[in-house]
């Protein structure tokens, strides 16, 4: 069930209905789990036990580390949730994968592996519901937050369908607290909700999805396309997982405001970020920052040598790059990520930490930065190396074997993501929409949204990130 399908907007209007018209705030929390629930049953009803395991294992690893009398009790109850957690993701998003390799290693070295493939199948959201779990564990463990005893809260907590399947990766400190105060109707901000909603639906719907085929045709055989194509298609699809990625993060953060309920910020303009730094934290800032609190900090963060620093570095960003997939490639656009921000720390505390700061400096760093962003979208959009290869080959050293083109025409997108960048930008002065007139507020939403499925493709492409 996609956000931009009829039948979301058709679920969530029930949802919405039911949970307002509820009057307690148990039954409320009980409708949304069950409806959360049904929203992930609707993918495959299968993988639901995947969701309750690890909630009921982080619900009792979680008082297990509150309430051991020794340390090893506690380490003993973190290791049983980042077991069942990393085993849920190990198995079903990396066995493969890793089975793929060693036998491509053991061939290379001249052996005759017979390693056998398993027919698995990825389930929608896993890499994000047990990270979210995880940080619950974590989190007591280091005591952060003190476990909830309401199995009802958690399990809305992991569960919750807003941001379910693709995030924002919630914590349990922002959210659990939300759910031990009541929800009120008249303390939602309804008209800035449904036009963050509308912003991500067109930038889904409208942009992301139109660039479509024009990715996939040149991502397809890069052998076939001039050079001009590439600096074409390489930052359509730039675009492309923005508007993908952002757009269901809006849509997310927007549908959980009209039921009463917070999610973080994901997305902050990354493409106008100055230095690579700047970009992570713009670009899916509830992973990076999940990333710097999980993994960066704990493996001694910046609190050591130089050497340890950017080894911490490398290693943060090359586990970032796997969580996004079981491939190589993404192994590769890590790591690219993570020389760069080594790179970036050692320039910023040498040479570059003393020039002077000025507008010309800074839009030519936001080009370099953009630039350099597409580089590596390369790997993570390429099917294999060799078409990472050719198109790096294309967009970086000018050097393009084929002689396609790519019709321009659809560079009225840009005018559709720069009027949806806008409308995102501006709503954080809420109260300028708050305070529209009703009547004006409905006639100009009801003309956008008309004119928005004028623009959709029928076919209703799934999101980008539902393959991580």
């Amino acid at each position: 069930m996609l956000f931009t399908e009829f039948r979301f907007l058709a679920f969530f209007a029930l949802v919405f209905t039911v949970h307002w018209c509820l009057r307690g705030p148990k039954a409320r929390k009980a409708w949304l789990l069950l409806a959360s629930y049904g929203f992930y049953a609707a993918w495959d009803w299968r993988f639901l036990s995947l969701i309750l395991g690890s909630t009921l294992v982080d619900y009792f690893a979680g008082l297990r580390i509150q309430d051991a009398s020794s340390d090893r009790g506690r380490k003993w109850a973190l290791r049983l949730s980042l077991f069942a957690n990393l085993g849920i993701l190990g198995f079903f998003k990396y066995c493969n994968f890793f089975l793929e390799s060693t036998a491509n290693l053991l061939s290379n070295l001249g052996f005759e592996p017979n390693l056998p493939t398993l027919a698995i199948i990825l389930p929608v959201g896993v890499s994000f519901f047990t990270f979210q779990t995880m940080s619950y564990s974590l989190d007591i463990y280091f005591k952060r937050l003190a476990p909830t005893r309401s199995l009802l809260d958690l399990s809305l907590f992991v569960g919750f369908f807003p941001q379910l399947v693709a995030g924002p990766i919630v914590r349990a400190s922002d959210f659990l607290p939300q759910l031990a105060t009541p929800r009120k109707l008249a303390s939602i901000a309804f008209k800035p909700a449904l036009f963050l909603f509308l912003s991500g639906f067109i930038k889904k719907a409208v942009i992301s999805d139109n660039l479509a085929p024009l990715v996939d045709a040149y991502f397809a055989d890069p052998s076939l396309w001039s050079v001009a194509a590439a600096w074409i298609a390489v930052p359509a699809y730039a675009v492309q997982i923005y508007c993908d990625f952002s757009g269901y993060s809006d849509m997310a953060i927007a549908s959980a405001a009209m039921l009463g309920y917070r999610l973080c910020l994901n997305f902050d303009a990354p493409y106008l970020a100055v230095n690579i730094q700047d970009f992570w934290r713009r670009w899916h800032i509830s992973l990076s920052s999940w990333l710097r609190d999980y993994l960066y900090f704990p493996l001694g963060g910046n609190h050591g040598s130089k050497f340890a620093t950017y080894r911490n570095l490398m290693l943060t960003m090359l586990l970032g790059g796997l969580w996004h997939g079981a491939s190589w490639n993404f192994v590769l656009w890590g790591g690219l990520h993570g020389l760069a921000l080594a790179l970036h720390r050692l320039w910023h505390r040498g040479p570059g930490g003393r020039l002077p700061d000025s507008m010309l400096r800074r839009g030519l760093s936001t080009v370099f930065t953009f630039w350099f962003v597409c580089v590596c979208w390369i790997f993570f959009r390429a099917p294999d190396f060799d078409a990472a290869w050719t198109s790096l080959q294309a967009f970086v050293l000018f050097q393009g074997a084929g002689e396609q083109s790519i019709d321009t025409t659809w560079l009225w997108l840009f005018a559709a993501l720069i009027f949806a960048h806008e409308i995102a930008q501006r709503l954080r002065k809420v109260d300028l929409l708050q305070h529209t007139p009703t009547w004006l507020f409905s006639f100009f939403y009801g003309i956008l949204f008309a004119l928005t499925f004028a623009f959709m493709r029928v076919d209703h492409p799934p999101f980008i990130y539902f393959q991580f």
